[in-house]
């Protein structure tokens, strides 16, 4: 938690509790995004230097720019309302 690894640390009887908001926040998102968003996260752990982390977080936002997802949330923010992703 110093460092900025984790940004909450609770006991075990919590955990369920204090993780929904950010269970909330995941399944609510583009499916797409979040698939590419956990990929990258573990790729990055092993990726050979910052500069292909960088390339492989590039790919993912060129990728999920082309979907109909990306307009949808971008519709949906500028109308203040929540998205209806669609996986497409």
């Amino acid at each position: 938690m110093r460092v900025g690894l984790v940004s909450e640390v609770v006991p075990d009887e919590f955990l369920a509790k204090t993780a929904e908001p950010f269970i909330e926040e995941m399944i609510t998102t583009s499916p797409l995004g979040l698939r590419l968003t956990k990929e990258c996260l573990n790729m990055s752990v092993d990726a050979p230097s910052l500069e292909a982390a960088i390339n492989m977080e590039d790919r993912n936002q060129i990728l999920c720019a082309q979907t109909n997802d990306v307009r949808e949330g971008m519709s949906a923010f500028l109308e203040k309302r929540k998205p209806h992703y669609t996986n497409s």
